[in-house]
C-alpha cells in the first residue's frame, strides 16, 4: 500500500537517575560516596532509506519512544546509554512540527541522518556533589525526560523527470516503455492509483528517473480526480513531460485540453508553473504522416508556439519517438546531472 502522509508521535528516551551509594568495604569504617551518573537516554533518529518507498510502517503505530538510559550504580558506575532509535523513511520525506506547521527538516537525500527527539542526559550520583564541607552528600539528580513532540511525515517523490497530463493521455504506457517500471495499463480512466517511478537508461552511465502520477482533470487543484492527491510528487523534479492525447477518442481538443491542465498546475502551485517542461504530443500511430502533420500544426497554432519551441511527435505504443524524448530530456537537464561520465 502507497502511504504519504502519516502523524505520529516520538519521544527520546528518559536519562537514568543518578546512584546514592557509600563505600563498603572491610576494615575501611568512613567510606565515601561512589553513586554513579546514570546513562544518557536514546536519540529518536530518522534516516532516508533508498530502499524504503512508502510511509506505510507508520500507519497504526502512533508512538515511536526511544529506550531509557540504565541508572547509575555503585563503585561509580556509570549506567549505560541506550541504543539511538533508528527510523528508516523514503528520501523526499518532509517532517514538520504538527502543532506550529514549521518545517523541521527535509530529508531529500539518500543517507541523509536527523535527530528528531533528543534524549535526556542521565542524574548525577552523590559521587558528584562531594566537597570539603560535604563528604557524604546523600542526594543525587533523576535523569532528564527526552524530547517529545508530535510530527507530521509528508513523502514527496524524487525524480528528474515528471510526467503530466489527461487521464488516458498515455502517461503509464510511456513509463512503462522507457523505464523498468511496470504500472498498471488499461483503457479507462485512472487505471494509475498511486505515484509510479522508473529509471530510464539511456546507455551505461547515462540515467533519468522519471514519476508518473495519476491523471489530472478539471478541478484537480481544488480536489477533484485522483491526481490532486499527488501533485507534490512532481514538486521536486527538475522538469515536466507535458503528455498530449494528438488524437483523443472523445473529440476534445488537444491544445484546449494542454491549456486546462496547465491552470490546474498554476493554481497547485507556482512552483510547477514555472518549472521547465517538454511539450509530446502522444499517440501518433493513430493518424498517418498527413494527418499527424496537420494536428501538430493546429496545435502550435492554437497555442501560438512559435516553430522553434520544442514539441515532440511520438508513440509510446510503437516507440517512435522515444529515444528522441530521453536524448532532449538528458540535454536539458545535463548541467545538473552529477557524475555522469
Amino acid at each position: 500500500m502507497f502511504v504519504d502522509e502519516a502523524d505520529i508521535t516520538v519521544r527520546g528516551g528518559d536519562g537514568g537517575n543518578g546512584c546514592v551509594s557509600f563505600r563498603r568495604e572491610k576494615y575501611v569504617p568512613k567510606g565515601g560516596p561512589d553513586g554513579g551518573q546514570g546513562g544518557k537516554g536514546g536519540d529518536v533518529v530518522f534516516v532516508a532509506d533508498e530502499n524504503i518507498n512508502t510511509l506505510f510502517d507508520f500507519k497504526g503505530k502512533p508512538l515511536w519512544a526511544a529506550h531509557n538510559g540504565e541508572p547509575g550504580r555503585g563503585k561509580q558506575q556509570y549506567g549505560h546509554a541506550a541504543p539511538d532509535l533508528i527510523i528508516r523513511v523514503p528520501p523526499g520525506t518532509l517532517v514538520t512540527d504538527r502543532s506550529s506547521r514549521e518545517l523541521i527538516v527535509d530529508l531529500a537525500e539518500p543517507g541523509a541522518r536527523f535527530v528528531v527527539a533528543k534524549g535526556g542526559n542521565g542524574g548525577k550520583g552523590n559521587e558528584a556533589f562531594k566537597s570539603a564541607s560535604n563528604q557524604a552528600p546523600k542526594n543525587a539528580e533523576p535523569g532528564e525526560s527526552g524530547e517529545q513532540r508530535v510530527i507530521h511525515l509528508e513523502l514527496k517523490l524524487i525524480a528528474d523527470v515528471g510526467i503530466v497530463g489527461l487521464p488516458n493521455a498515455g502517461k503509464s504506457t510511456l513509463l512503462s516503455v522507457i523505464t523498468d517500471a511496470r504500472p498498471k495499463i488499461a483503457n479507462y480512466p485512472f487505471t494509475t492509483l498511486i505515484p509510479q517511478l522508473g529509471i530510464a537508461a539511456l546507455d551505461g552511465k547515462r540515467r533519468l528517473v522519471f514519476a508518473d502520477i495519476p491523471g489530472l482533470i478539471e478541478g484537480a487543484s481544488q480536489g477533484a480526480g485522483l491526481g490532486h492527491e499527488f501533485l507534490r510528487h512532481i514538486e521536486r523534479t527538475r522538469m515536466l513531460v507535458h503528455l498530449v492525447d494528438i488524437a483523443p477518442l472523445d473529440g476534445s481538443d488537444p491544445a484546449e485540453n494542454y491549456t486546462m491542465i496547465r491552470a490546474e498546475l498554476a493554481q497547485y502551485s507556482t512552483l510547477l508553473a514555472e518549472k521547465r517542461e517538454l511539450v509530446v504530443l502522444n499517440k501518433s500511430d493513430l493518424l498517418d504522416a498527413d494527418e499527424t502533420k496537420k494536428a501538430t500544426q493546429k496545435f502550435r497554432k492554437a497555442l501560438k508556439m512559435g516553430a522553434k519551441e520544442p514539441l515532440l511527435v511520438m508513440s509510446a505504443v510503437s516507440k517512435a519517438g522515444t529515444k528522441e524524448l530521453l536524448e532532449q530530456l538528458w540535454d536539458a537537464l545535463r548541467p545538473k546531472v552529477e557524475n555522469w561520465k
